[in-house]
């Protein structure tokens, strides 16, 4: 009898840390070369330590995530500091001079894994965006998501390597990195600003179907959601993998390229034929995004992110410890 009261004890103890405990993001390099994580929390959103590290080929590292996180992460590639000790990398740069963001975000183009833990319904919302181009495949996949094919608990990202058939007019980095049509002409119609501001007047342009047919599971410009946003039921772990399969051509950080011999992608990636459109000429930063007031992925992407959802994860901890200490009272 003592030992099944001590195992429901400690049965209830790990309910109640799991309910105000936090969730772990496990980060994977699957690259011939060394990439360098970066990670930027939503206003509003506990910031997450270390904003930046090395993550050497072939490693992982697991970090916590506090439930109710939302922000963005993505990989950094061909770092290197110079003689007077600033670090830069040739895609995804935070712009610090450091190893560390530092509240920084990447620099276009770079591929993006977005998060929104505990948002509406205490689930978890995330995606696989190419909105501000792409550096280097990225692939998501929940705790328990092996076989999941539909919207829920599945993987996703974008595992092909868009540096090898990216258009010429969007080739960046000497071809470490792809950017997006918004990013390299800056008009209304690719950034989805303006009097295309919404669902009805934006639609995919050649550029961003392009993107789809390579990454179907991938966000290819701003009203993509419904074949990108995945939601699982809050409280999973995360496995981000850069490079799951095909490892792409990274620039070094003596300017050297790697280019391997591409493998089949995953999920569901096809062949990138770069669309038949014409060379125009370059726009702004492409920094205006525009995405729908009501979207999560709108809060997301701006950093708007209230503590709402934060708040509502806290006011459902509470009955957690007293219902702990009742039931131990009935068993004893």
């Amino acid at each position: 009898m003592g030992i099944q009261r001590i195992c429901v004890v400690v049965a209830l103890l790990c309910i109640c840390l799991r309910e105000g405990g936090a969730v772990t993001f496990t980060f994977v390099n699957k690259c011939t070369g060394t990439v360098w994580p970066g990670i930027l929390s939503n206003a509003g959103t506990a910031p997450i330590e270390p904003t930046g590290f090395a993550l050497p080929p072939g490693a992982a590292r697991p970090l916590p995530f506090p439930t109710g996180w939302s922000g963005r992460l993505w990989a950094r590639t061909g770092c290197a500091q110079d003689a007077a000790g600033r670090f830069t990398c040739a895609t995804g740069d935070c712009r610090t001079g450091t190893l560390e963001c530092s509240g920084r975000d990447g620099a276009t183009p770079a591929t993006l894994a977005e998060f929104t833990l505990d948002g509406g319904g205490h689930n978890d919302f995330y995606d696989v965006s190419l909105v501000d181009g792409y550096n280097l495949p990225i692939l998501v996949e929940p705790a328990g998501s092996s076989g999941n094919t539909g919207m829920t608990c599945a993987a996703a990202g974008c595992s092909a390597d868009l540096n090898l058939r990216c258009p010429a007019e969007l080739r960046s980095a000497g071809g470490g990195a792809c950017r997006s049509a918004c990013d390299a002409f800056g008009r209304p119609e690719y950034c989805c600003s303006g009097a295309f501001a919404n669902p009805s007047t934006c639609r995919p342009t050649a550029y961003s179907q392009a993107f789809k047919l390579a990454c179907p599971r991938s966000y290819s410009y701003a009203f993509d959601d419904p074949t990108s946003t995945f939601t699982c039921a809050g409280g999973r772990d995360y496995t981000i993998t850069f490079c799951p399969v095909a490892t792409p051509s990274l620039k070094s950080a003596g300017g050297a390229t790697v280019t391997p011999t591409p493998t089949p992608t995953v999920p569901g990636a096809t062949a990138f034929a770069p669309p038949g459109m014409p060379r125009q000429g370059a726009g702004d930063n492409g920094q205006g995004v525009i995405l729908g007031d009501t979207s999560w992925l709108a809060n997301l992407a701006t950093g708007d992110a209230s503590a709402a959802a934060t708040t509502s994860r806290r006011m459902a901890m509470i009955p957690a410890a007293p219902l702990a200490l009742f039931l131990l009272q009935l068993i004893l």
